[in-house]
């Protein structure tokens, strides 16, 4: 599978490179309303392949010629990342898959069109000296955890599996590195982590991971609005292209790319390598599709348990609404 997307990937990145310079035959004011004045997208240090295509300005060096800007915005969080895309302030914005689909079926005009990763960023962490050394010891600890992200849903999950719920916990909700301090600074007994804060105080504060499991994890999902996929799905195209070149180049180059995400996060090198070449996986198709629709139909009954939606609300039907893989296929048909 690795080689196969390599190949289709390259040659799909070749071939929308050559066509970049010859704009097709339609009418200058058609012409127009089919070209975005500027492409906004988030960067995220969970995104990995955002953060190469930032550093390396492959899409403003192939959009200069068409005078179309490119805007990049940093993304904390999934979270921060929906509310940018519900606001109209980015185009294509990066979030865990469980993110994403409680952010559509709350009614947010997104879908998904590319899988950036399959990471495994998320597990309960506590300090170094803490007692607690399983989920059950949980029941009536404070935790921290940002709400509406995978590491929320993670610890909603986790819970589940000792016979707990959210109600037998205090949530403290905290953006994720704000999380981090607040564990460090023993103001709370866990943390649902999210790297490359979780790696950080791994391999520099000792803190323990005391549940992991990489299934309960649901994958990078860049999500676009729907309006920009309607009035410019060349240009989606065309940053998915690039999206893919990135990630062929992380697998070619990944001490390169460590460097890279610990410049861009400010990060020790040993912190940015357990993040992306310890617990990310680049190699699976990036196509969004039926693996990860069975992540997150197992999430779906805890975002009705735990109100995450108002009552009522038809969750499959907005999965079954959330994926358009149909922009990444025709970049691998090129």
């Amino acid at each position: 599978m690795v080689k196969r997307w390599g190949i289709l990937s390259l040659v799909a990145v070749l071939a929308v490179l050559v066509g970049c310079g010859a704009p097709t035959a339609t009418p200058a004011g058609d012409r127009a309303a089919a070209r975005p004045s500027e492409i906004r997208l988030d960067y995220a240090y969970y995104n990995p392949s955002s953060l190469v295509l930032k550093r390396f300005g492959w899409l403003e060096q192939e959009l200069q010629a068409e005078g179309i800007g490119v805007k990049w915005v940093l993304s904390a969080g999934s979270n921060k990342a929906n509310e940018y895309l519900r606001s109209n302030a980015i185009d294509f914005g990066s979030t865990a898959g469980a993110a994403a689909l409680l952010a559509k079926a709350n009614g947010s005009p997104i879908q998904t069109v590319y899988i950036y990763s399959k990471p495994e960023w998320t597990a309960l962490v506590v300090r170094k000296d803490s007692p607690i050394t399983s989920v059950a010891e949980l029941k009536g600890k404070k935790i921290a955890a940002t709400k509406g992200t995978d590491p929320y849903f993670f610890l909603l999950r986790a819970l589940r599996t000792a016979g707990l719920s959210g109600s037998d916990v205090e949530i403290v909700n905290l953006q994720h590195n704000d999380g981090r301090v607040a564990l460090e600074r023993g103001q709370v007994d866990a943390w649902a982590g999210l790297d490359p804060h979780m790696a950080q105080t791994e391999l520099e504060q000792g803190s323990r991971l005391i549940y992991r499991n990489i299934d309960f994890n649901s994958y990078g999902f860049l999500n676009a609005r729907s309006e920009f996929l309607e009035r410019y799905p060349s240009y989606v195209q065309r940053v998915l292209a690039a999206y893919e070149r990135a990630r062929q180049w992380i697998l070619a180059h990944p001490d390169e790319a460590v460097q890279i995400l610990a410049d861009e996060a400010k990060l020790s090198p040993d912190v940015a390598r357990r993040e992306l070449i310890e617990r990310t996986v680049l190699s699976e198709s990036p196509i969004p599709g039926e693996r990860q629709a069975a992540v997150l139909r197992e999430i779906i009954p805890i975002f009705e348990a735990e109100q995450q939606v108002p009552p009522g609300t038809d969750v499959e039907a907005a999965l079954q609404q959330l994926f358009a893989p149909q922009f990444i296929e025709a970049v691998a048909q090129k």
